[in-house]
């Protein structure tokens, strides 16, 4: 290992690494603009120089490795000097327009200026100005205050994939934007806000809006999708003014999605504040015990066989598990939390978790996707799945939806008989994952929500078995959920009970169409044919009127996932806890509370009456409840049903990232995009390379 000396401080190493990173595990700290550790090294801002013994100039400590027996200055007054006369450089361009900037108070030109820059400016020339781009409704681009650290290029090119942003022209006449002027369309864009240094790219919809400084900062997770990333609540007041990533290097690393970020206005929209009952065939305004007299007569005149339950997608744990010793207390054996009419088997939970984890993904070295489009359903996932790619030595096939997923892979068909053809060694792409050491799958909702999802299931574990999959320490078969909600229902159980001939989601929906099924309780439902629920009576708990609360006879205003404690657990079987960063509106409640008050109405109390209640009864449920943020892996078997495959070809379920809940349908960011990137038809670019 590499010894260098930093400061008359001997400072042993991990070979590869920069003088720059070096000198981070010394303590000492080196300014820089253009570096980033996640990205390749440009070495062009140069306010990482730094002094190294025997050479003729400053080197820059961001690009020049660390070698043994180096010495390196960083406190010199020459080094400060050259600090000095690079910021102002950077600023002889710049605006210097703070007072009106989104960025400002968490500015790095603001804090290294003040830091290590002068007092005042010599320049007095005429500043240069670089007109504006559109990069589309997410990003409000002022290219005028662009250092040229070019982070944005480098992160859409290698973390998203999507060669659409450059540079052109060289020195002063450099600007950074599209190379053809159109919104820049990838998931991942407003990740390069966080990546400026500067106010060249602020969040368009959160301009003008608010100052850092008058924000009330809460940890949480995000539910847009599965993966459960880690995130910042910035509220103001009751309202929830932006959503930012928080470091996780296991989920998320420091990346979120463009609906995670910009979802957060539909907060402010189409919300229930109030209970409502049905009266002549509208919805009328109604108190918390009008609500629950009209729900009690209705159960009392019903058996327990005749009331049904629906969960949603973004529903959390402590709801589910409510509702679920609710129903079990009617006696109602129907329910379930699969919208979707997704084919998991619960009985093994290898069966329906991420194996491998999100983590594992950069130890695999093949990879087979089925029914499944990671792009749009888990736009983090994708990122890691590039991230393994560009390592090189991980080959990629899709059976599905032909589509671009930003790197390279092989399309082997949308045609479920080439699974069999895989399963029985036919298929070329079987030699590839027998060759491959630690070869992994994963399986989508397009291939599980099908009505041969049973066999298909089996058909993927039988691959993962005879394709050495899982092997010791080693597990590559992966389930890829939509739903932030969905592992956590199958971990508690809300599902049909068995033994009393239980509906699933479309069974429920038959029953109620012929009559059968009485009530149906929808706790935040809005993905399912409302069509179908016939003359059922409705309850619908939810924080949207969205499609459940139109259908609705009864409506139990609940609380949004920005508004409560709560547990969710994502794709890979990570326990995490979201956490209050605001109240509910109006008379909203929290969803376990309401179900708990309801039970005392309907004369079936829960035994329950605080949150650290409700999470023991999940501990006792599942054990996994017991531990959060740490993924325990679950013991491999027999799941799945053999049959026969339909050739009916695989198609994604999400035909809109943007709009894909209740929060994102209300959202008007989420609709700007919609026009822009899905009903105008600009197709979504990028490089299979």
């Amino acid at each position: 290992m590499p010894k260098l000396t930093i400061d008359d401080s001997e400072v042993e190493v991990e070979p590869g690494l920069t003088v720059l990173q070096a000198c981070e595990q010394a303590g000492i700290e080196i300014p820089r603009f253009c570096y980033h550790e996640r990205l390749s090294i440009a070495g062009n801002c140069r306010m990482c120089l730094v002094e190294m013994e025997r050479a003729p100039k400053p080197v820059a400590a961001c690009a020049m490795p660390a070698t043994n027996g180096m010495v390196i200055r960083t406190n010199t007054p020459a080094v400060e000097k050259m600090r000095r006369a690079v910021m102002e450089f950077l600023l002889i361009n710049h605006p210097l327009d703070c007072p009106i900037c989104d960025q400002a108070g968490e500015c790095d030109l603001q804090d290294q200026a003040m830091a290590y820059g002068l007092d005042h400016s010599r320049y007095r020339e005429t500043k240069r100005a670089v007109k504006d781009k559109n990069f589309g409704p997410l990003i409000k681009a002022v290219m005028t205050r662009c250092i040229h650290c070019t982070r944005c290029i480098r992160f859409s090119t290698e973390i998203a994939g999507v060669q659409e942003l450059g540079a052109t022209g060289r020195g002063e006449n450099m600007e950074v934007g599209t190379y053809v002027e159109k919104a820049l369309a990838s998931e991942l864009s407003g990740n390069m806000i966080d990546l400026c240094p500067v106010g060249a790219l602020t969040s368009a919809p959160y301009a003008f809006r608010a100052r850092s400084w008058e924000l009330r900062k809460t940890e949480s997770v995000d539910v847009m999708d599965a993966v459960g990333s880690n995130i910042r609540v910035d509220v103001r007041g009751a309202e929830v003014m932006r959503i930012l990533p928080r470091l996780n290097e296991d989920v998320n690393e420091e990346w979120i999605s463009d609906k995670s970020r910009f979802a957060c206005d539909g907060l402010r929209h189409q919300r229930l504040d109030r209970p409502y009952l049905r009266d002549g065939g509208k919805l009328r305004p109604a108190t918390w015990d009008e609500a629950f007299a009209a729900i009690a007569e209705k159960v009392k005149a019903t058996k327990g066989k005749g009331i049904a339950a629906i969960a949603g997608d973004t529903v959390d744990c402590e709801a589910m598990t409510a509702l679920k010793d609710l129903m079990a207390a009617l006696g109602s054996p129907h329910l379930d939390c699969r919208q979707d009419g997704a084919h998991l088997d619960a009985s093994r939970r290898a069966g329906y978790l991420f194996n491998t984890s999100i983590a594992g993904i950069e130890q695999a070295d093949a990879c087979l996707l089925i029914g499944t489009n990671p792009r749009i359903e888990a736009p983090i996932i994708n990122a890691r799945l590039r991230k393994r790619f560009l390592a090189g030595g991980f080959p990629v096939a899709l059976i599905g939806e032909e589509t671009n997923l930003t790197y390279d892979h092989k399309y082997l068909s949308a045609d479920p008989k080439v699974l069999n053809e895989i399963a029985s060694g036919a298929h070329p792409f079987a030699k590839v994952l027998n060759k491959a050491k630690q070869p992994m799958l994963i399986l989508g909702m397009g291939a599980l929500a099908r009505q041969d999802g049973a066999a298909i299931l089996a058909a993927a574990r039988k691959i993962a078995e005879d394709s050495g999959m899982v092997n010791g320490g080693w597990n590559g078969f992966n389930v890829l959920h939509t739903a932030a909600a969905r592992v956590g229902g199958l971990d508690l159980g809300f599902l049909p009970g068995k033994k009393m001939g239980g509906r699933d989601v479309a069974g429920i929906l038959d029953g109620a169409s012929m009559g059968e099924v009485e009530i149906v309780y929808l706790l935040a439902a809005d993905e399912i044919d409302m069509d179908r629920l016939g003359g059922a009576f409705v309850i619908y708990q939810g924080h949207h009127g969205d499609a459940g609360a139109g259908r609705a006879d009864v409506i139990l205003p609940g609380a949004a996932y920005t508004e409560k404690n709560a547990t969710y657990v994502n794709t890979e079987g990570r326990a995490q806890l979201a956490r209050l960063a605001t109240y509910p509106p109006g008379e909203a409640r929290e969803d376990w509370k309401i179900i708990r008050a309801l039970s005392a109405a309907l004369g079936k109390a829960l035994p329950f009456d605080t949150l650290q209640q409700v999470r023991a009864r999940m501990t006792e449920i599942n054990a996994n409840f017991a531990d959060t943020g740490v993924v325990a892996a679950a013991p491999w078997g027999t799941f799945g049903k053999e049959g026969q495959l339909d050739p009916v070809p695989f198609a994604s379920r999400l035909a809109n990232f943007y709009m894909t809940d209740p929060i994102s349908r209300a959202s008007p960011t989420m609709a700007k995009c919609t026009e822009v990137f899905v009903n105008s038809g600009q197709r979504r670019t990028g490089t299979d390379g």
